[in-house]
C-alpha cells in the first residue's frame, strides 16, 4: 500500500518533502501545497485499521516522506536538510503499534538486519499464537523459559526483567501483565544480537553440554564457536553443531530453545551472520 496514492496522489506525481523541525515535519508538495492534514488524517485511519489485521511485521520504503522509518531528510529555513527525520505515515504506525517489527526496505539488504527483522516477525507470529491459548502462567514460564537464549542474546537486561515480570505472576495472568510482556519481548529482540553476544550464548549452551560430550565433542564444539567469534565461520556453523549434540543427547532443555530455530532454515538466514 502507498499512503501518498491512497491521499489522491496520481503516479507519477510531483516531488514530496518533508519541511520544518525533524520532530514535527511538515509534508509539502514542489509547488508549495501543503499535505500534512490530509497524509495525518489518513495515517491515523490506515493504522486503526492495520491494528486490526493482527500484522507481524511491516517493511516500510527508505528515505520516503510518507513511510520513511530511519533518516529522513527534513528541509529547515534555508539551511542545510537535516537527516533525522521519519515519515509522517511510518510515524503514526511506529507510535500506534510500537511493538509491531518494522524495518526499511533498503536496510533488508545488511544480512544482520535482515536476519534480526524476520527473527522478530516470527517471534511476533508465535507470540500472537500463544495468546490466542488463553495462557495460564506456567504456560507463560514456558515460554520464557524456551527463550532464554534468543534474550540473553539480544538484552540480557531484558531478559533480567522479564524473569521479573514472569516470576511475580503466581498463578495469576492478566491482560496487563500480557501485555506489558510482549512488549518487553519485543524490545528485547529489536536490540541487536552482536557477535560477542552470540558467542557467549553459544558458550552458555556448550556447558549445558559439557557434562555429556566426549572430550572430542567438546573440542570440537569450542573450536566452531571460537572461529565463529573470530569471523571465520557463520553462525549456523556452531548452532548446527549444538543443535545436533542436544538432540542425540536428549536435552530437552536446550534442544527446545527457540535461539536454535528461530525462523525456517530453509531461508539461509543465519548462512550470512
Amino acid at each position: 500500500m502507498c499512503p501518498e496514492v491512497e491521499i489522491g496522489l496520481g503516479v507519477p506525481r510531483p516531488a514530496l518533502r518533508l519541511v520544518g523541525r525533524p520532530e514535527s515535519p511538515r509534508l509539502v508538495r514542489e509547488d508549495g501545497a501543503d499535505l500534512t492534514g490530509r497524509m495525518r488524517r489518513h495515517a491515523a485511519d490506515r493504522v486503526r485499521q492495520l491494528a486490526d489485521l493482527g500484522l507481524d511485521g511491516y517493511v516500510l520504503k527508505r528515505a520516503s516522506p510518507s513511510c520513511g522509518l530511519l533518516g529522513v531528510r527534513v528541509h529547515g529555513d534555508g539551511g542545510r536538510p537535516d537527516a533525522g527525520g521519519r515519515g509522517i505515515f511510518a510515524a503514526a504506525l511506529v507510535r500506534r503499534l510500537p511493538a509491531l517489527p518494522v524495518e526499511e526496505e533498503g536496510r533488508l539488504g545488511d544480512a544482520g538486519i535482515r536476519e534480526s527483522f524476520i527473527e522478530r516477525v516470527f517471534a511476533m507470529a508465535r507470540w500472537r499464537a500463544f495468546l490466542r491459548t488463553r495462557p495460564r502462567a506456567r504456560d507463560l514460564v514456558a515460554f520464557h523459559a524456551a527463550h532464554e537464549l534468543a534474550l540473553l542474546a539480544h538484552g540480557p537486561a531484558h531478559h533480567a526483567r522479564l524473569g521479573r515480570l514472569v516470576a511475580e505472576a503466581r498463578g495469576r495472568l492478566g491482560r496487563e501483565r500480557l501485555a506489558a510482556y510482549g512488549r518487553l519481548l519485543m524490545e528485547a529482540l529489536a536490540a541487536r544480537a552482536t557477535r560477542g553476544r552470540h558467542a557467549n550464548v553459544l558458550q552458555h549452551a556448550a556447558g549445558r553440554l559439557e557434562r555429556d560430550l566426549d572430550p572430542a565433542g567438546r573440542a570440537e564444539l569450542a573450536e566452531a564457536i571460537e572461529d565463529y567469534r573470530r569471523g571465520l565461520v557463520p553462525l549456523v556453523v556452531p548452532l548446527t553443531l549444538v543443535r545436533h549434540h542436544a538432540r542425540r543427547l536428549g536435552i530437552a532443555g536446550l534442544a527446545g530453545q527457540v535461539y536454535l530455530n528461530p525462523h525456517p532454515r530453509e531461508l539461509l538466514l543465519r548462512d550470512h551472520v
